[in-house]
């Protein structure tokens, strides 16, 4: 069964019963054997931790790559590694951040605040890594796909609803995130996905989880969508992009061909798109 298949499911539960782990599901692995890197935990659970790739030289700026999945434990970082190494070569430091997810076993524990909790945690972990980086100066850019484009998102918020921020997010892209809960669970994307992260069904008083509600966001926000997803639709991005404009925020729609896995494909031009973008800002 191939990787996107899996993502269509109503239920991502419906992998377990497969019996297939993500690397048995028919796609080759990406080759990131070259690249610098290193693990670093932030906490005791075996999903708290990211990987750490340099580039050659002092690095240009960081970004935190935040994988999706639509926030569930069958998902996991290894969908960030091509990301973080190809940003790598683009001068960049990156920083490929796992987090406990929602589910039981391997990857679980995860949830409102879990999942909330491991991202500022991870985020703040990069202030002792000893970079070659004052991170009070340089371009931290949180960069996320799907479910990790809301959390990318709502990173950049997390000091106004008391998460730690020593490390503060400067940028943002979203990358086909899932930016508004509410709507999200209207739409039953992921088959309640944004119901099962949050314990309930999302409302208007969960503006501490919910990107759409944490509007006008301090930081630029870029979102790359597909034309064509249907896992995500494009809609989440427009509306984003239409309210934050209302709000003062500075937030621009960047709409590429494709579906939604057709923008963390690093040989595509939706990734060319995002290292434009990147490049403009450092």
């Amino acid at each position: 069964m191939h990787r996107r298949t899996l993502l269509r499911l109503p239920a991502l539960g419906a992998l377990a019963a497969t019996g297939l782990s993500l690397s048995a599901c028919g796609e080759e692995e990406p080759d990131v054997s070259n690249a610098e890197r290193r693990r670093e935990t932030y906490g005791d659970d075996p999903s708290q931790y990211g990987e750490l790739f340099l580039p050659d030289g002092k690095p240009r700026g960081l970004v935190v790559v935040i994988h999706g999945g639509f926030w569930r434990a069958e998902y996991a970082a290894d969908l960030g590694q091509p990301l973080a190494a190809s940003l790598a070569e683009e001068g960049w430091a990156a920083w490929n951040l796992e987090y406990r997810r929602v589910g039981d076993g391997k990857g679980g524990g995860g949830g409102a605040p879990e999942t909330f909790d491991d991202v500022a945690a991870g985020i703040d972990k990069l202030a002792d890594l000893g970079l070659d980086l004052d991170l009070r100066t340089a371009p931290v850019v949180t960069l996320g796909h799907s479910a990790g484009g809301h959390l990318a998102a709502w990173a950049a918020a997390r000091g106004r609803y008391d998460w730690p921020e020593k490390v503060k997010v400067t940028h943002v892209v979203s990358q086909a995130g899932v930016l508004d809960l509410v709507a999200a669970e209207e739409a039953n994307l992921g088959g309640g996905a944004a119901r099962m992260l949050l314990g309930h069904n999302p409302t208007v008083a969960d503006e501490r989880y919910d990107p759409a509600q944490q509007l006008p966001l301090d930081v630029p926000l870029w979102c790359v969508h597909g034309s064509d997803d249907t896992i995500v639709p494009i809609s989440q991005s427009e509306s984003y992009v239409t309210r934050a404009a209302a709000a003062g925020a500075e937030a621009e729609l960047v709409e590429v061909d494709g579906d939604h896995f057709t923008v963390i494909d690093v040989a595509s031009k939706a990734w060319t798109r995002t290292l434009a973008i990147l490049d403009a800002i450092a």
